[in-house]
């Protein structure tokens, strides 16, 4: 998963740290007491579609003219590295700075884009990934519990301290085979930035929403159905 906390603090970065900025308005959570983010259970793998190339994902993603007037797409930004370190989450710890705010699935077989919508500072943006059902499944299973577990935490990155809070948030049922969301929160500057992530697991293809909660809510659903679309 990709999270950028804000484009003056993060970029979006391929190994690093995920989820795209939205709004700017702060606003306050109440972390959620389920003991999990997930709902659904893994498919039996013999069912399972062999995974899809890269290629094949690129033309499964959302585009401009699916989200509709007002969207435009963003290019993708180079990679920007930082040291990341994380105060007050040992899971979070364990996975290691790269899951902090939202993890990086190194799945080879993945294709992702981001847009901005009107003259805001919201954004939605979308990640595709294919693999084996259980490898989806155990690799963005670790990564929201791990987030979801701490209500929490601090991330340190390249020096600059960025308060964290996640929220377990009621997954999409009926959606795909497993479904997984939370609200982040990002505070540093004495500004707070929200930002909804859900994932979904559908066979051997992961789609990741993530963005502000109001266009993640609006687009999961189409893009659900594009991505697993058989022609």
């Amino acid at each position: 998963m990709r999270v950028r906390v804000t484009t003056t603090i993060l970029g979006i970065t391929a190994a690093l740290l995920a989820v795209p900025a939205c709004s700017t308005d702060t606003v306050g959570t109440r972390p959620d007491t389920a003991p999990s983010a997930r709902t659904g259970k893994p498919a039996d793998p013999a069912q399972q579609a062999a995974p899809l190339s890269s290629a094949a994902l690129e033309t499964r993603l959302l585009d401009e003219s699916d989200l509709g007037g007002g969207y435009l797409a963003k290019p993708e930004r180079p990679a920007q590295h930082a040291d990341v370190t994380v105060i007050g989450c040992p899971a979070l710890s364990e996975l290691g700075g790269n899951a902090a705010a939202g993890g990086a699935l190194s799945f080879p077989r993945k294709a992702e884009a981001a847009f901005t919508y009107g003259a805001s500072s919201s954004e939605v943006a979308e990640e595709l990934y294919s693999d084996s059902a259980d490898k989806l499944s155990d690799s963005i299973g670790r990564i929201f519990d791990a987030m979801t577990g701490c209500n929490t935490y601090q991330v340190i990155s390249g020096g600059t301290p960025i308060d964290m809070a996640s929220q377990r948030l009621p997954a999409h049922r009926g959606l795909g085979d497993e479904q997984w969301s939370q609200l982040l929160t990002f505070s540093t500057g004495g500004r707070s930035t929200v930002v909804k992530q859900t994932a979904i697991r559908d066979g051997s293809l992961l789609l990741i929403v993530s963005g502000s909660p109001a266009l993640v809510d609006r687009h999961l659903g189409k893009a659900l159905a594009k991505a697993t679309a058989t022609s």
